[in-house]
């Protein structure tokens, strides 16, 4: 129900009671705190004949007008919640109906996978969906509800009360809220039903495990689950043991107090046990029961979990945890829990001999109601070297000695743990250089007991100690090794770049003047230690990069080839490249004034002759008339003598040259006439 839908005198209470929390009752019933929510069964109908009147903090509700924050802010006034955890993935159905024709229940869903459940208050993102329609009767969620979250209205109303189911997700923790805003209200009951998620834990209930305590008269039970509150009886009727000397004269769970339900009890005996072993036999007590789960599965009667007892005696330490990688502390695990106040801070109840010294920097324990399962021994430096180390344990500086749960001093003793060595994946690798192929052998010297190897060269996976690879002479290659000795590792990479091919090239122009050298440009590629080059046969060079070389004058048109080579001397490597250049009879910019279009060979085509040198370069012939009958702006292309394909008869063309000159860049304007002549 909307508080901005609400008739004036009770929207002004609400501000008075929202402003004067003095005025507004708190929640303090279990199940009315998102702590002490009810543990669902999904095959459980919950009623609620009435509900206590209280409220909480406000609840944020998205997509609802109401503040810039994209949602609007709805009291949490009479609230119940519901726990329970997705076991297979599907929708949640559920249907909440009224006791009463006249009632509007709100709700919402959370996902406060771990997370504090007291977070639905200030985290937004664990907002799964919700109804808060100021519409009369049932409510929920089924499949055919509305998509999305319905907001706050004024009853009656007839907005939508069901949303859409939504989706659960496996091993996600839920909890439901229902809500009613009027302090008076005649209950509701709740039922899951619809949808295709499992919220029945399939887990059956069992006896786990029974400790004695120190003087043998009470014993500490726990379950494999939790089963109901209401389901013990504070006497203790379901329990006995064997042998029978003594009875089960009381229990008290751990968590009854400030919950629905319980997993560890503790149960009072009327006389203290004696040496021996016994067994803790479960049966139905004057409840009719034994315990039950929150789906009401019993655990089966006559089940029984064995336990020990003995009277205390001083104790050792069992074992010391296997060191980690360069680890800077150690567990020490007890057989019994140890009192943390007896634990000396500055380490001194412990001392550390073996293959390298160790100093013990302080202990401390994990220490719960004060008492630790183990104790943590911490060193000045970390354990770099391997190896079987003896870890002694003593009085310490204060005088005394570590006492366990029972109050029993602890004997000197040493207990042996062992370290490894720290690694190094610093690998080696030799090569041999080839023209076209480099092989290169990878070892790692297994120092530091080393068992494992895992190479990758280029992505490709290699788990030898040494390895051989073969790579192009011009490539890039990625390197890794991860090495360990199944408790430390370490990791090396190195990117090798080869550019040892013998790769010859060069760029040359094709065509140069007669009164021009040639220059050449080395493109070569590779480790070349000597060069070559060769103008055909009139000159040679071993320059890299040589200066700029002169043809002899030949005065016609002559094609020279140029070759390079390029040699390793070394890996006895050799490559070429070779390009023919045409140097020209003249360049000379000059036009004919005849020409024979007549395929004999000599002659046949009309053009400006070597313009080489002519940039901007425009050429154009026209007949008597005026016609344009061939352009050109190259200065290779010539005038075949046709027009449209036909040859044209003897007779007078106009020309027109135009260029800038490459070497004086001066600009040239030409024309003139020439004659077909057949």
């Amino acid at each position: 129900m909307n508080r901005n839908h609400l008739p004036y005198f009770l929207y002004l209470f609400f501000i008075l009671s929202a402003s004067h929390p003095l005025l507004a009752q708190p929640c303090t019933n279990l199940g009315q705190t998102p702590a002490t929510a009810f543990p669902v069964c999904g095959s459980t109908v919950f009623t609620q004949n009435s509900v206590p009147v209280c409220s909480t903090f406000d609840i944020f509700v998205p997509g609802c007008p109401g503040s810039t924050t994209g949602g609007a802010s709805y009291q949490n006034k009479n609230p119940y919640y519901y726990r329970f955890t997705c076991y297979t993935a599907g929708t949640l159905g559920f249907t909440i109906t009224p006791l009463a024709a006249n009632e509007d229940y709100d709700w919402q869903l959370y996902d406060i996978t771990g997370k504090n459940p007291d977070q639905i208050f200030t985290d937004n993102s664990t907002i799964v969906t919700g109804n808060w329609a100021g519409t009369y009767g049932p409510t929920g969620a089924s499949a055919s509800g509305f998509n999305g979250i319905q907001c706050a209205s004024s009853p009656p109303d007839n907005a939508p009360t069901f949303a859409k189911m939504p989706n659960l997700i496996v091993g996600h923790e839920y909890i439901l809220m229902v809500s009613h805003f009027t302090d008076t209200q005649s209950g509701y009951t709740l039922s899951f039903s619809g949808g295709t998620a499992v919220i029945t834990d399939p887990l059956e209930p069992h006896l786990l495990n029974v400790k004695p305590d120190c003087d043998g008269t009470k014993l500490t039970l726990k379950l494999n689950k939790k089963v109901r509150c209401n389901s013990y009886t504070p006497s203790a009727s379901e329990f006995s043991i064997l042998p029978a000397v003594a009875t089960v004269i009381s229990a008290v769970p751990d968590s009854c107090a400030f919950g629905f339900d319980f997993d560890e009890i503790t149960l009072t005996l009327s006389a203290p046990l004696t040496n021996n072993n016994y067994q803790l036999i479960i049966k139905n007590g004057t409840d009719n029961n034994t315990l039950l789960d929150n789906c009401a599965r019993a655990i089966p009667q006559d089940e029984q979990v064995p336990f020990f007892y003995a009277i205390p005696q001083p104790i050792f330490a069992d074992s010391v945890g296997k060191a980690k990688c360069a680890a800077d502390s150690v567990l020490v695990y007890f057989p019994k829990k140890i009192a943390c106040n007896t634990i000396s801070p500055d380490g001194s109840d412990f001392s550390v001999t073996g293959p390298a010294p160790l100093t013990v920097a302080t202990a401390y324990g994990q220490c719960i109601n004060g008492k630790s399962d183990y104790a943590v021994v911490k060193f000045t430096t970390p354990v770099y070297v391997g190896g079987t180390y003896q870890l002694t344990l003593k009085a310490g500086n204060d005088g005394s000695v570590i006492l366990d749960e029972c109050g029993q001093e602890m004997p000197q003793h040493t207990r042996n743990f062992i370290a490894a060595d720290t690694v190094n994946a610093g690998f080696t690798y030799t090569a041999s250089l080839g023209c076209l192929e480099n092989t290169y052998l990878f070892t790692h010297d297994g120092a530091h007991q080393v068992n494992s190897w895992n190479w990758t060269f280029n992505n490709v996976p290699v788990t030898t100690q040494s390895h051989s690879v073969v790579y192009p002479s011009i490539s890039t290659n990625n390197v890794q090794l991860i090495v360990s000795n199944g408790t430390c590792s370490d990791t090396s990479a190195v990117q090798l770049v080869f550019n040892n091919e013998v790769r010859a090239s060069f760029n040359a122009p094709d065509i140069i003047c007669p009164e021009d050298p040639l220059v050449v440009e080395n493109t070569s590629t590779g480790l070349v230690t000597s060069w070559l080059w060769k103008y055909d046969v009139t000159g040679s060079s071993t320059l890299k990069d040589p200066p700029a070389y002169q043809f002899p004058a030949r005065n016609r048109e002559t094609y020279y080839t140029i070759k390079l080579l390029a040699y390793n001397n070394i890996l006895g490597c050799v490559d070429s490249a070779r390009k023919v250049v045409r140097v020209l009879d003249f360049c000379l910019i000059d036009v004919p004034t005849a020409f024979t279009p007549n395929n004999d060979g000599l002659n046949d085509y009309f053009q400006p002759h070597n313009a080489f040198k002519a940039d901007n370069y425009d050429f154009r012939v026209y007949n008597r008339w005026g016609q344009l009958v061939f352009q050109s702006r190259n200065w290779q292309e010539k005038w075949d003598g046709r027009i449209n394909g036909e040859l044209q008869n003897p007779g007078v063309f106009v020309w027109m040259l135009s260029y800038t000159h490459r070497d004086t860049k001066k600009e040239v304007f030409r024309k003139g006439t020439v004659t077909i002549i057949r």
